[in-house]
């Protein structure tokens, strides 16, 4: 990794973390070996702990799209009903003005 302005995958960010939280290498040698500024370190870590609770809340996540599928389909049926009952309404009015001679 040279000096210049880069983007390092999630992959490198997370490598990068593992390496101090669970191996416990200090932030400034890893800053030194990987040639990033603390600062970027930190606010990688922040990120990272920011964003950490969507990996447990993955359930809640699945069990909102299954209520919101059950409502669409909910909806999608009412909507199939109307479509159905204007259809008969439909026939019957036509057959009516048959019947009366407007048609």
């Amino acid at each position: 990794m040279d000096c210049q302005r880069r983007n390092e995958s999630g992959q490198e960010k997370v490598k990068v973390l593992r390496l101090h939280l669970l191996e416990g290498k200090p932030v400034s040698d890893l800053c030194e070996q990987y040639k990033i500024n603390p600062s970027l370190f930190y606010q990688w870590q922040r990120t990272f702990f920011e964003n950490g609770a969507r990996t447990f809340e993955g359930s809640g996540h699945a069990r909102s799209e299954t209520k919101l599928e059950k409502q669409l389909q909910a909806v999608e049926a009412r909507l199939t009903r109307k479509h159905e009952v204007l259809s008969e309404l439909m026939e019957e009015h036509i057959r009516l003005k048959k019947e009366l001679g407007e048609l």
